[in-house]
């Protein structure tokens, strides 16, 4: 049912996946980023996926393969996805896809890099405004790996605590020599961290959220050489939900899914906040009986689990209700 084709965006491999049927209307157009801790996946990884959304929702999909970590840190995989987006809009015609309907869609750190892009895109006047985003479990911060979330699903496959870190610091600096003082949080000295507290605090998730198992955490300072190797971590083109409310103001409707069993799961929910106190539009879909991966397993031939079906059934939906 689909036109499947490699090409290349730039110097940025892509998948693109077309609807076979003909379309009365111009059709959306999703770009794809998928997930793997900015260090593995690929085109292959995401393509049963890609193929679904692209088939349900009757979209133009675009997945893109860019560069992984450690080998090409921080920013490379930000601006391969930023640059294929662009690209796309550029040469949308030729695509038969509707310049005003544009979405930016990533799962994990794909959800990261989607955020980062629809932020970036926000303040361009020279193309389209996006249509929307989807966020399928993001990573969004890097300031607290002691939130709620991550004390209680820290031993949860398929992300453990200490992995989610190590990824990011895979992305930033290409090796996890800082690891300890992540997750203990005295990477980034506390007058940075209070500064932040508005955003990236546990005061700002639902009560419902903290029943199981949750202890405050002490604030530690930080030494300047830590501090050094990591303040990039400010960044939020590395870490979205920093991004000052001008920026979050003018982001596109967006959709945001979060599993309970998941480190991630607060990371969501900070950046719904953020988005809903900043006007921004939110559909909010939370997996009770969901843990990070999920919506890649929802046709696994091995291991396949109902609530993935209904994450990527939510998704679909969300996509044609545009």
């Amino acid at each position: 049912k689909l036109f499947i084709k490699d090409l290349w965006f730039e110097k940025v491999p892509v998948r693109i996946y077309q609807p076979k049927v003909p379309s009365a209307s111009q059709r959306k157009g999703v770009m794809f980023f998928h997930g793997g801790g900015w260090v593995s996946g690929s085109l292959e990884t995401h393509e049963k996926l890609c193929r679904s959304i692209a088939r349900e929702s009757e979209s133009v999909v675009v997945s893109v393969g860019y560069r992984l970590a450690p080998e090409h840190t921080y920013p490379a995989a930000y601006e391969d996805c930023l640059n294929a987006t662009i690209h796309f809009m550029k040469d949308i015609e030729h695509y038969g896809v509707d310049p005003a309907n544009v979405i930016v869609c990533g799962d994990s750190a794909g959800g990261n890099l989607a955020a980062a892009v629809s932020q970036t895109l926000a303040g361009r006047s020279d193309l389209p405004k996006l249509r929307a985003q989807v966020l399928i479990y993001p990573g969004l911060q890097a300031l607290d790996f002691n939130l709620p979330s991550y004390q209680q699903n820290q031993r949860v496959p398929l992300l453990f605590r200490e992995r989610a870190a190590f990824y990011v610091l895979q992305y930033l600096n290409g090796n996890a020599s800082n690891l300890e003082e992540v997750l203990e949080g005295s990477h980034i000295p506390i007058d940075i961290t209070l500064n932040y507290r508005k955003w990236v605090s546990p005061d700002n998730i639902p009560e419902k959220f903290k029943v199981r198992g949750y202890k405050p955490h002490v604030l530690l300072d930080c030494t300047t050489e830590v501090y050094e190797t990591v303040k990039r971590f400010c960044e939020p083109n590395l870490c979205p939900l920093l991004a000052e409310d001008a920026i979050i103001q003018q982001l596109p409707e967006s959709f945001i899914l979060t599993c309970e069993y998941d480190v991630l799961r607060d990371d969501g929910l900070l950046y719904k906040k953020r988005l809903e106190d900043n006007g921004v539009r939110v559909t909010w879909y939370h997996l009770e009986d969901g843990f990070h991966g999920i919506i890649n397993s929802f046709n696994s031939d091995w291991l396949s689990f109902s609530s993935g079906k209904r994450g990527l059934d939510n998704i679909v939906n969300f996509l044609k209700s545009l």
